[in-house]
């Protein structure tokens, strides 16, 4: 998705969330001169042609895996790559805004996952933990206009947004599981997300 596409929707979420735009191009500078890393041709040759799982963290996702199982390439959205260590499943991505990953996260990454991390204005002090850490394949991307080894594939929380990335990444086929977009026992600022998260997934063709 060119910005240009993504921007008028990227101003519709800052409202939304009373967010401040100057906060998430301050997180993206703050991200980039901590990392020179971009493995974007890494993710695209890992993806390009290929059928991908999305694994979202909707309580649903353990027993979805356990009883369907997983193929293709794995993309996990934050903690969802917790769950699936735990059902014996190791994430070939995983897309994070760093609130919900853990210790196995650097080890993953440091045996070839591929960490893409995003940066925004209420996760400064977690990209600046975080990023000098990974030290495997790694990719930044930011919410507001891109800009150097800083992406913006499109899409807000973590899970949408790794379905941007993998249908911009030409992926052949996305199956997604771990989504629920009608879950009642999350908080209102989470609930907001989930309603924005329906749109975003519907304005590329897919439902949660």
């Amino acid at each position: 998705m060119r910005y240009e596409e993504w921007e008028p929707l990227y101003h519709e979420i800052c409202e939304y969330f009373s967010f401040d735009p100057a906060e998430d191009e301050r997180a993206a500078v703050i991200a980039a001169k901590l990392s020179s890393a971009d493995s974007t041709v890494e993710l695209v040759s890992l993806i390009s042609g290929k059928p991908v799982t999305v694994c979202g963290n909707a309580p649903c996702l353990k027993s979805q895996v356990q009883t369907g199982g997983v193929s293709g390439v794995v993309i996990a959205a934050d903690a969802a790559a917790g769950v699936l260590l735990t059902c014996g499943v190791r994430p070939d991505v995983i897309v994070t805004d760093l609130d919900g990953i853990d210790e196995y996260a650097c080890d993953l990454n440091k045996s070839g996952t591929v960490m893409v991390v995003h940066a925004h204005g209420d996760n400064i002090p977690r990209v600046q933990a975080w990023v000098p850490r990974l030290c495997g394949p790694l990719i930044l991307t930011t919410q507001a206009r891109p800009f150097q080894n800083v992406h913006n594939f499109g899409g807000f929380s973590d899970g949408d947004r790794a379905v941007y990335m993998a249908q911009e990444c030409g992926a052949s086929s996305i199956h997604l599981l771990g989504f629920d977009c009608d879950d009642q026992t999350v908080t209102p600022v989470k609930k907001g997300k989930l309603i924005w998260a329906r749109r975003l997934l519907s304005e590329i063709g897919y439902d949660c």
